[in-house]
């Protein structure tokens, strides 16, 4: 419900509208398209080295490909957000990006495991290269705005439930996603033998179905979610005043202007992320090499196929924990505070990935991706419930891209370092990037710790 808040300033009274609270189903509706975005996600992580590897990739190359997608959100994400924040128009003021990045996602999904056939114009592995550029860039202009969309909608004190409620919508998608292409081949008998230079039939399948999802969850959300106009954002907060710069120069001044919180948060955002991007980039050969004994250089056997499906059960494990696990977080923040959540949540994701090195059975990594789950559901959901509070609300979508800086980074780093340190320092043996994600993941959990909260931010679960 609506109530004035009359607030004491130094020599006057401030009155503002506070935002009304949303009912449980509509904090469900307004993040519905968050699955179908994560569903073309889980298939982009569990499957594009795989995909790459079956078109000639080799395992020291395959961080240099996924640099693409990173380097495409850096600068993606703060434009897009900019200009979200900007936009108004009859459709609403973040539909429009939602509604444009699922299309474009759709086709990247519908081509890239597809790539062997365009090879007229280019060699295979270069469309799939930019594929996965394309694709990546698609989600981060659907993705993007629905972070800034919470801040919109919400009042304070449910931030950390619309996040937990994405994070739980993340998970289901992905395990859907990571899952597919097994269930492809063990459920309904679709082929996953191929000959040197093709992407097995059951992979194709899933990014075909992978792209109908994602374009029907936004248009759910864009269908069932309505924006608030600038004149009700205005009335939420007196104090800020809705901005009409569309210079790109705003970007670099916001950067300027972060808050202290977003600066002690990038430390902790660096190294959770340069942890899951050594686990996208390298499960599949560390999973085929270190569980299944395949041969560094095979990537066509069925036994290396295996491995793949394999590895995308095991990520659909991490978000199935992860959906269920972020409905706890609300619960557990309150009890421990936000970062110790944060914290703890990191510490059971580092000790799952390092103990993959001491797995041989298959069945095994089951317990070891239940932690990274956990890991996973904090990070998309426990620190953006610490920022966005912090942020304003005429800024809510340039901030959260900026915010992305911290995420494409790491990845950036990892995919320049990655290569060369797999191939001469750990010798091709992918298992050791995994071990290198695990500590990187321990170290972000110490640096969630020495992150100074709002006071506001330990009253307001």
């Amino acid at each position: 419900m609506k109530f004035l808040k009359i607030e004491l300033k130094t020599n006057y009274y401030c009155f503002y509208m506070k935002k009304p609270r949303l009912s449980t189903a509509q904090i469900w509706n307004m993040s519905m398209g968050f699955m179908g975005i994560q569903f073309g996600f889980a298939l982009q992580n569990a499957n594009a080295s795989r995909i790459l590897q079956n078109l000639g990739a080799d395992i020291e190359s395959l961080s240099w490909f996924w640099l693409a997608a990173p380097i495409t959100g850096l600068i993606v994400q703060p434009i897009i957000g900019h200009y979200s924040d900007q936009t108004w128009s009859r459709f609403g003021r973040r539909k429009p990006f939602f509604l444009t990045g699922a299309l474009l996602a759709a086709i990247a999904l519908c081509i890239m495991p597809n790539a062997g056939v365009l090879t007229v114009a280019l060699p295979p592995i270069m469309i799939g290269a930019g594929m996965l550029m394309i694709m990546d860039a698609s989600f981060n202009i659907a993705m993007e705005p629905f972070r800034a969309l919470v801040g919109d909608l919400l009042p304070e004190d449910q931030n950390t439930l619309g996040f937990s409620v994405q994070a739980t919508l993340i998970g289901i998608g992905a395990v859907v996603g990571s899952w597919l292409p097994y269930i492809l081949v063990n459920f309904l008998g679709v082929s996953q033998s191929v000959l040197p230079g093709e992407v097995p039939d059951n992979v194709i399948y899933s990014f075909y179905i992978g792209a109908v999802v994602l374009v029907g969850s936004i248009l759910w959300t864009v269908l069932k979610t309505k924006e608030y106009s600038p004149a009700e954002l205005q009335s939420f907060n007196s104090q800020e005043v809705l901005e009409t710069d569309l210079s790109l120069m705003n970007i670099f001044t916001s950067f300027k202007q972060m808050p202290q919180i977003m600066k002690h948060l990038g430390w902790v955002q660096f190294f959770s992320w340069f942890g899951l991007f050594c686990m996208w980039v390298y499960s599949t050969p560390a999973i085929s090499q270190h569980v299944y004994g395949t041969d560094i250089d095979d990537s066509s056997s069925s036994l290396f196929n295996e491995a793949g499906n394999w590895v995308g059960v095991m990520f659909g494990v991490y978000n199935a924990v992860s959906a269920g696990f972020a409905m706890l977080l609300p619960i557990l923040s309150k009890k421990i505070g936000k970062k110790q959540t944060h914290s703890l949540a990191l510490t059971f994701g580092g000790i799952g990935l390092l103990s993959i090195y001491f797995v041989q059975d298959p069945m095994m990594l089951i317990l070891s991706m239940s932690l990274v789950g956990m890991a996973w559901a904090s990070i998309l959901s426990m620190p953006y419930a610490l920022l966005a509070g912090t942020i304003p609300l005429t800024k809510m979508g340039i901030y959260m891209g900026i915010f992305n800086f911290f995420i494409v980074v790491p990845q950036i780093v990892s995919g320049i370092i990655g290569g060369p340190i797999v191939k001469n320092l750990f010798n091709s043996q992918a298992i050791f990037a995994i071990m290198m994600g695990g500590l990187s993941l321990i170290i972000a959990a110490i640096f969630s710790m020495f992150v100074i909260e709002r006071k506001a931010d330990k009253d307001i679960i």
